[in-house]
C-alpha cells in the first residue's frame, strides 16, 4: 500500500552541467538496452522506477518500456528542459535527498553517473523509505573512453595533464568506479556492461568539449584545452570516418530487504 506524499524541498546544489546541458545532452553516449533489460529482471515488480538524477533523461527513457511509469527527477530545470517526452515518463525537479516519492512505491532506483554528487546518507535513507521490500538500488559510473591506444593516451593527457586541475574533488569516486562506497543494502554481482558507440571524429571533439572540466579551464584561461591537442588526436583518428567508443561501466546493485 503507498504512503502519503512528502513534499520535496527545493534542491540546493552544486550545479555543475546547466551551463552546457545542451551541448551535454546532445555528446553523451546511450547506455546499453542489456543493462535495462537486466535491471527489470530483477526488479520485484514493473509498476515504478525512479532515475535519480536523471540529467537528459536517457536512463529515464530507457526504462519506460520496462515499467508502467518512470519517476525522472533532476535538480536542474535546466537539465530537465533538453530531456525527451516520453509516454509513462513524469519529469519533475527534485533533489536527490527529498524525491517527493510516496513512501513504498518504487520497484526499481537508478543513479547514472551521479551518486558522487549526493548527501549519499541522506539519499540512502530517501531510497529506503521509497522502495518496496525486495525492491532494487541501482547505481554506475563510466570513466574514460577506449578508443585506441594512442588515442586513450592523448585523450588521458587532457584530462589529467590538461585540465585534470579542474575537475571536482568527487571526480576521484568515479576514477574508482565507485569501489570506496558503501551501498545500504546486500549487494548483488551484476554481469559487466558497457557502453559501445560508432562516432566521428567530429562528435568525439565536442564530447571532450562537453566535461565540466574543460569549461572551467576556459573560465580560468580563456583557451580551448581540446584545442591544445586537435592537431594530434586528428593525426590518430587517421582516414575512417567512424571508430568505435567504448565505455566500461561500474555497477553496483542492492537489494531492500
Amino acid at each position: 500500500m503507498q504512503g502519503a506524499a512528502r513534499i520535496p524541498v527545493k534542491p540546493r546544489f552544486e550545479d555543475h552541467f546547466s551551463r552546457q546541458s545542451g551541448s551535454y545532452a546532445a555528446s553523451r553516449p546511450d547506455y546499453p538496452a542489456t543493462l535495462f533489460r537486466y535491471l527489470a529482471g530483477i526488479a520485484p515488480a514493473h509498476d515504478r522506477a525512479w532515475d535519480c538524477a536523471t540529467g537528459n533523461g536517457q536512463a529515464a527513457v530507457a526504462l519506460a518500456p520496462h515499467f508502467h511509469e518512470v519517476i525522472a527527477t533532476d535538480a536542474s530545470a535546466q537539465q530537465l528542459s533538453h530531456a525527451p517526452r516520453r509516454s509513462g515518463i513524469a519529469y519533475r525537479v527534485a533533489g536527490a535527498e527529498e524525491s517527493g516519492i510516496e513512501t513504498g512505491s518504487v520497484d526499481l532506483v537508478t543513479v547514472a553517473q551521479a551518486l558522487h554528487w549526493f548527501d549519499r546518507e541522506r539519499f540512502y535513507a530517501e531510497v529506503a523509505g521509497v522502495l518496496k521490500p525486495g525492491g532494487v538500488l541501482a547505481v554506475w559510473s563510466y570513466n574514460l573512453l577506449q578508443i585506441s591506444p594512442e588515442l586513450d593516451r592523448l585523450i588521458g593527457r587532457l584530462y589529467g595533464d590538461i585540465v585534470g586541475g579542474y575537475w571536482p574533488a568527487q571526480r576521484r569516486l568515479v576514477e574508482d568506479g565507485y569501489r570506496s562506497l558503501d551501498l545500504p543494502f546486500p549487494e548483488l554481482s551484476p554481469p559487466a556492461f558497457e557502453m559501445v558507440a560508432h562516432w566521428s571524429l567530429g562528435r568525439l571533439m565536442s564530447y571532450l568539449g562537453s566535461w565540466s572540466a574543460v569549461q572551467r579551464y576556459k573560465d580560468a584561461k580563456g583557451p580551448d584545452p581540446v584545442a591544445l591537442i586537435a592537431d594530434r588526436l586528428r593525426a590518430a583518428w587517421g582516414s575512417e570516418e567512424h571508430r568505435a567508443v567504448r565505455w566500461p561501466l561500474a555497477l553496483r546493485v542492492g537489494i531492500r530487504p
